[in-house]
């Protein structure tokens, strides 16, 4: 196992070196084998105590450096000059044997930090439990995220609205940086370091855009491309992240920060889970709108380096439709059409709206609309059902081919939030049984698995989670 830390090798102002808070009774609770043999990291399997100590921060990675990255953000529209991560700490970067990519091996709720900012730097249990099921559910439903590697309770409770047992989540990234990182230097005029960011943000992500007549404005246009698809993939899931801050937004093109976010229930274009999102703005329906805002950031940090602002204002304007292109193809599939036609937007539109007509269970409702393709006894989906049919029928494959794609775009199970929360509870009283038997559920969401339909079944009425927090 061959440790680095290339970040750390930056100027010194891009981070601070810390040390990370002695767990007093780390027990390990989740250890992720197979992102384990991704990384290179399998011969630790056997060796829980070890484990154990390593993932909660009590014994350190051999070469790897803990430092706590610096960056900025837009927090709900407000900038904020200072953020940085106040309860995280980077311990080391590998390189994967099996796919030669860089990854970050970053511990979640190891102690203070110098942006802790009058934190404790801790974690509950809560939080480390619903970003292990949420990240590993979103990477088996084929969406870009970072990933859980371990989950450890650390023997101390922290001091929340109540007393809560502590933990530790091991994230796995292709790196933290983020659109907030740009901003903490661009805030400060400091062009140096903007190029530096910039030249290793390149390298290390889009080391094509280095050859590029406009490096820079290569690397912008490659981040826009990838933010524009990762959105359509969430939505297309029924996913609201909750809290699309500059500060979460990576350039990687992945998903970063699972505090508030949800899949929905019913649907409905405006609906909102997190209970600090007063005023909707990161609402199921405005998500492509604010990705754009969070890009339009970005340029305004990177048109210190490069480039003509005018360049950026037209590759700006290209982002819902590159949004659109990919969320009408998702769509498109969920509703087993292989090749959209120029009359299919308005057809998804239709199906969107009976579903919020009606409110109807997003996830369950394309499972069910699928049955309706061998006449066997079904759940009627009125006159749009009939407009569907005809439709189907016109393309290449039918109603076979036609199911064979929805069963592949349609997941059986999603982490629904009553779900995650009755782990989360169960957790709470040291029974990690719902844990691990949602995790193994989510682990194949395609798959029907007999004896375990409860878990895709939507939630009663006095089950229904109508908010969700962000845990810090």
């Amino acid at each position: 196992m061959n440790f680095i830390n290339s970040y750390a090798q930056l100027p010194e102002h891009f981070y601070a070196k810390i040390r990370t808070a002695n767990a007093p009774e780390p027990e390990l609770i989740a250890w992720n084998k197979e992102l384990a043999m991704q990384l290179g990291l399998n011969e630790l399997d056997a060796d829980e105590a070890r484990l154990a100590r390593i993932f909660s921060g009590n014994e350190p990675l051999p070469g790897g450096e803990t430092i706590a990255l610096a960056y900025a953000g837009h927090q709900f529209g407000h900038f904020v000059p200072q953020l940085g991560d106040g309860r995280a700490a980077l311990i080391a970067e590998i390189v994967s044997p099996v796919d030669g990519e860089r990854y970050d091996i970053q511990l979640k709720g190891s102690g203070q930090t110098p942006f802790s900012r009058n934190g404790d730097g801790k974690s509950s249990l809560g939080p480390v439990i619903r970003e292990f099921l949420l990240s590993e559910a979103m990477h088996k439903l084929g969406v870009p995220t970072t990933r859980a590697l371990a989950a450890v309770s650390t023997g101390e409770d922290v001091v929340r609205e109540t007393r809560e047992p502590g933990g530790v989540m091991t994230r796995v990234a292709s790196s933290h940086i983020r659109v907030g990182t740009f901003q903490y230097f661009a805030s400060r005029d400091d062009k140096a370091a903007m190029k530096e960011l910039t030249n290793y943000a390149i390298a290390r992500h889009y080391p094509d855009a280095a050859s590029a007549e406009q490096p820079v404005f290569a690397f912008f246009s490659a981040v826009v491309k990838k933010q524009a698809r990762l959105v359509a993939h969430w939505m297309a899931l029924g996913f609201i992240h909750g809290v699309m801050n500059t500060d979460n937004s990576a350039i990687s093109g992945e998903t970063l920060d699972y505090g508030p976010c949800a899949f929905m229930d019913e649907f409905h274009i405006n609906k909102v889970f997190s209970s600090i999102d007063r005023q909707g703005r990161y609402a199921y329906g405005q998500q492509a709108n604010m990705a754009q805002w969070n890009l339009t950031r970005l340029a305004e940090c990177l048109m210190m380096l490069d480039g003509d602002q005018k360049d950026y204002e037209s590759l700006l304007d290209q982002f819902i439709p590159a949004f659109e292109e990919h969320y009408f193809a998702f769509m498109g599939n969920k509703l087993g059409l292989a090749e959209l036609t120029d009359d299919d937007p308005e057809l998804i539109t239709a199906w969107l709206q009976h579903l919020q007509d009606n409110q109807l269970d997003y996830s369950q409702s394309f499972r069910q609309l699928a049955t309706c393709l061998d006449n066997s006894e079904s759940i009627s989906f009125g006159d749009f059902e009939a407009r569907w049919l005809k439709r189907i029928d016109q393309q290449d494959g039918g109603r076979e081919e036609a199911g064979r794609l929805m069963a592949s775009s349609n997941p059986v199970v999603i982490p629904r939030n009553h779900q995650v929360e009755r782990a989360i509870e169960a957790a709470f009283e040291d029974d990690f049984s719902v844990f691990n038997e949602l995790r193994q559920v989510l682990a194949s969401p395609f798959t029907e698995q007999p004896g375990l339909e409860h878990y895709s079944i939507p939630p009663e009425s006095h089950e229904r989670v109508m908010a969700t927090f962000c845990g810090t």
